[in-house]
């Protein structure tokens, strides 16, 4: 199904679901000045037409005992697509591994791994360099403090 154009309300209800996913179909309809079974509607064509891609908890890592995060960049010589494809199967596989990019600049890979500490983190990084030849240079940064972190878009001003 293609993506039909997101209107006023669409953007709405997105901002909103984003902030609260618990928010009630009542809630979302009155809050976007709808009733119930069109707000439902519009709720399900942005599910099927892949705008919202899933409902979830956020949870803190700190509460969790995962409190290191560590930005991991990646360099290698391998470009041929077998490589590529179990590269990205055993990147995938680590569950350490909260985002992952490719890059065009210096590195060729990115990613943002949170573990429990630097004892976790050498475990994650021998798994990493020892599961994955074509490595040529891995470079980790680590943060000190998060300042700013949000999974919220800026869809509000998608439709004004």
């Amino acid at each position: 199904m293609l993506p039909t154009a997101l209107d006023k309300k669409d953007c709405m209800l997105l901002d909103l679901l984003q902030k609260d996913c618990t928010l009630s179909l009542q809630a979302l309809a009155d809050a976007v000045s709808l009733t119930t079974t069109p707000c439902w509607k519009r709720l399900k064509r942005l599910e099927d037409e892949g705008y919202i891609r899933g409902r979830v908890a956020l949870l803190d890592a700190e509460q969790l005992g995962l409190g290191l995060t560590a930005f991991v960049q990646l360099k290698t010589q391998q470009h041929s697509s077998e490589w590529y494809q179990r590269f990205v199967m055993l990147i995938a596989e680590m569950p350490e591994v909260m985002g992952f990019y490719r890059m065009a600049g210096e590195y060729d890979y990115l990613l943002r791994v949170q573990v429990a500490d630097m004892k976790s983190y050498d475990r994650f990084y021998k798994q990493l360099v020892n599961g994955i030849s074509g490595l040529i240079d891995v470079t980790s940064s680590f943060a000190m403090e998060e300042i700013k972190y949000t999974t919220a878009l800026p869809v509000a001003a998608c439709r004004q």
